[in-house]
């Protein structure tokens, strides 16, 4: 596996909210990362847009299909979230292996609140892993503003909780999510904490939208983390 400093990473359904914004958040920081797409001139639109908004900090960012993006060294689930297992079970073979961070939570709106929405497995990361079964999946990412990550005008202000059944994946992922400015990534345990960390994206939604705000994680009281 490549160190966390430069590895190449794809984005599946790298065009919406939440993918370019991790495409262009890690792009910035000098990761080879490609987004992708089911239709190829699609991802070139959104890179070329990127392009134009942020100039040569996004050097590194290339289009592709899903596919393409699948043979990365890193791979990031970004789609919305009732497309994330089919997804998963469409490129199983290229995840074969890889590092797979789910990042999407399952939420519906009713009224004035969200609530979660959770599959049979658990969690959509479990899904996922069901779906994959080779891939090393971890949940990641689930409570961070699709917006605030492709904002590069601005730093992140936020805990990410990191949740997988391999050690060495969940530990990489946790690496990586350390080297943005902003975030601070926590070790979750095993990937059925993910029901956990998905769900309570639930609530935190509807206290932004109650309360009008974008408030996101944060942890207080917390010491050095046990190898």
């Amino acid at each position: 596996m490549c160190d966390a400093l430069g590895v190449r990473i794809g984005g599946l359904g790298g065009t919406g909210p939440a993918g370019k914004g991790i495409a262009a958040r890690l792009a910035s920081l000098g990761h080879e990362v490609v987004v992708g797409s089911r239709d190829h001139d699609r991802a070139a639109g959104v890179v070329d847009d990127l392009k134009a908004r942020w100039g040569d900090r996004l050097k590194t960012l290339e289009p592709g299909t899903n596919p393409q993006a699948a043979e990365s060294d890193l791979v990031v689930i970004a789609t919305v979230w009732n497309a994330a297992v089919p997804t998963a079970r469409y490129l199983a073979d290229k995840l074969d292996g890889k590092i797979v961070v789910a990042m999407a939570n399952g939420l519906e709106r009713q009224d004035r609140e969200f609530r979660a929405v959770l599959p049979e497995e658990g969690s959509i990361a479990q899904a996922i892993q069901a779906a994959a079964p080779g891939a090393k999946v971890v949940a990641a990412l689930q409570h961070v503003p699709a917006v605030s990550l492709g904002d590069l005008g601005h730093d992140l202000d936020s805990d990410v909780l990191v949740a997988g059944d391999d050690d060495a994946a969940r530990t990489f992922v946790i690496d990586l999510i350390d080297t943005i400015p902003g975030l601070r990534a926590f070790d979750a345990g095993s990937l059925q904490n993910a029901v956990g960390i998905e769900a309570f994206a639930a609530p935190l939604l509807t206290v932004n939208l109650r309360h009008q705000g974008r408030a996101t994680l944060r942890i207080a009281g917390i010491g050095k983390r046990s190898r």
